[in-house]
């Protein structure tokens, strides 16, 4: 197996008025991937299908080579999970939710758990319910790193937490996957956030992939064109247009939204009588964002 997560032709009716669509997403093993996606779209449902929390109607799962739902014990022993809303037993202590979390796993790290305590200044006899957020936060990356998994799948695990902490739980992950080659599936609406730490990105918007390619590649290759003299059509073109709009009437400029783009492509403006005014590099989030506005424009996707 190349892949440590794979969704194939997956469907999941949430709703009337939501489903997961024939959607495919496939993570490399030892990536970490990001997924992004607007609120609404679907990234925390994907989640709790690939978790075994829910049943897709539709398709086949594949966590860390098991079939999922019906191996999801397999895979979840190996697997470390942070949910979008933590479900800790707020009376117990620190100390007591480890020895019960420790329990489940036989990999459990006693010395990691101690020296990730110390790194967030928690202390073993402080209550659950006495925690502030962040201190839940980093809590749950004790819990999870230590049970030494190979894969770790995190919803917004630093949503609402103070730039501080935010660095010191990533710190504490990227240290973790450098030291265990784990897998990462992070997903969060902090564009910035993921393009620091991400080598992979897929992209959801109403319950569809939009896009899944190497970071590297999604930044470098989305553009935005000034382009003047644009031909007609560009069927044939070696790059593919996202959105094309005439923003400048009188002469004749227009905007082309592309992906797939390389510096030599220019020579193509060349042969259709059409010439590149500018070419516009996009970080992650400006990427993101007008790639989810081309797919909007395009009912049957990208």
């Amino acid at each position: 197996m190349d892949h440590a997560i794979e969704l194939s032709n997956v469907s999941y009716r949430a709703s009337p008025t939501f489903e997961i669509r024939n959607l495919d997403l496939t993570v490399p093993y030892g990536s970490i991937y990001g997924f992004l996606g607007p609120n609404g779209s679907g990234k925390t449902t994907t989640i709790r299908l690939a978790m075994g929390h829910l049943r897709a109607d539709a398709g086949r799962i594949e966590v860390l080579g098991t079939e999922i739902p019906r191996e999801s014990p397999r895979a979840l022993l190996r697997t470390g999970y942070v949910p979008e809303r933590p479900h800790l037993y707020r009376q117990l202590t620190i100390r007591e939710a480890l020895w019960l979390h420790s329990g489940y796993y036989r990999t459990w790290d006693v010395s990691r758990a101690e020296e990730l305590l110390a790194g967030f200044n928690l202390r073993e006899d402080q209550r659950i319910s006495s925690l502030s957020k962040g201190q839940v936060g980093q809590f749950l990356f004790v819990l999870v790193i230590s049970q030494r998994p190979e894969l770790l799948i995190l919803d917004e695990p630093t949503d609402g937490l103070d730039p501080i902490v935010r660095k010191q739980v990533l710190s504490a992950l990227l240290g973790y996957v450098a030291d265990t080659g784990a897998t990462v599936f992070i997903s969060s609406h902090l564009v910035h956030e993921l393009e620091r730490i991400c080598d992979w990105v897929g992209v959801l918007d109403k319950g569809s992939l939009v896009a899944e390619l190497p970071m590297e590649s999604f930044k470098a290759g989305i553009k935005r064109l000034r382009v003047t003299n644009a031909p007609a059509s560009a069927d044939d073109a070696p790059f593919i247009v996202l959105l094309r709009e005439n923003t400048d009437p009188v002469s004749g400029v227009e905007t082309w939204l592309v992906r797939g783009w390389k510096n030599a492509m220019t020579q193509y403006f060349d042969g259709v009588g059409a010439s590149v005014r500018e070419v516009v590099h996009l970080d992650l989030e400006e990427a993101f964002v007008e790639l989810l506005a081309s797919a909007r424009e395009t009912p049957s996707g990208i």
